[in-house]
């Protein structure tokens, strides 16, 4: 190449560089540039409302049976008024041919006043109130129950206040008196002829009644599965909205919280 062309050739070279290197300078603004902006976190998705109520409500009437299952024994040798209890339902309520308490709702209430056996007289007498039912699907609602029945393999029965009463303890504590009468004379004939089985009998027999008097008749118990019988004391509304299941005929696991003291 000529020294004339290569000459030309750089100062061209030069110029447009130069150029170049001048537009970029001023298309760029002043100062430093800030960092590029992050990009922006989804928010979380709220949890899902609860249903709100409908509005619609389904009474049950007061009077209505409800079948259940004690699900914690219950005795008058240890329950306290306050006492928890438990219960599960063992047969649907329906209203308009629609199951609106399944089997397998909860309800919990207490001991209202619990009555041990006397030594001479007085049987063991239970009082419970249920006041909180707990349906499947966590629906809770206040309701106030009484026992009409309980399971005749307690030997206990129940007036129609609700009182639990257990069974008398008159036929053991004449069979008590009689075995110790009959084992005194048994011992007095041995020692003394007739004579001494008279002696021994009354020894025996004054024995079995001090057993009576030092004893308690029967408790009045109601051990864990036995099957009882509530009736509602007053009407119990329900939110139409909240009456909504699956497997209305199988029992489910409901946890059932503490009551607040």
């Amino acid at each position: 190449m000529k020294p004339g062309l290569t000459a030309r050739w750089l100062v061209t070279a030069f110029a447009a560089t130069t150029f170049g290197a001048a537009f970029l300078a001023a298309q760029a603004p002043d100062g430093p540039q800030p960092d590029p902006p992050a990009a922006a976190t989804p928010a979380p998705k709220p949890p899902a409302p609860r249903p709100a109520p409908s509005g619609e409500t389904i009474t049950v009437p007061a009077g209505t049976r409800v079948g259940v299952i004690l699900e914690n024994g219950i005795s008058t040798s240890s329950a306290k008024p306050g006492d928890s209890i438990y219960f599960r339902t063992s047969f649907p309520i329906t209203i308009n041919n629609k199951v609106v308490v399944p089997v397998g709702s909860y309800l919990r209430g207490e001991v209202a006043d619990s009555k041990r056996p006397g030594h001479i007289k007085g049987r063991g007498e239970l009082r419970i109130r249920l006041n909180t039912l707990v349906l499947p699907n966590g629906y809770t609602v206040d309701l106030n129950a009484e026992p009409r029945s309980t399971d005749s393999a307690s030997n206990t029965k129940t007036d129609s206040e609700g009182k639990i009463t257990g069974p008398g303890g008159k036929g053991k504590d004449a069979q008590t008196v009689a075995t110790t009468t009959v084992a005194g004379a048994g011992i007095g004939a041995i020692a003394g002829g007739g004579k001494g089985a008279g002696i021994g009998a009354g020894v025996g027999g004054l024995a079995g009644l001090a057993a009576v008097l030092l004893s308690r008749g029967p408790e009045a118990q109601l051990p864990r599965g036995s099957s009882m019988d509530l009736v509602l004391e007053r009407d119990l509304p329900l939110d139409a909205g909240q009456i909504h299941y699956t497997n209305v005929g199988i029992p489910s696991t409901v946890i059932v919280q503490p009551a607040n003291p």
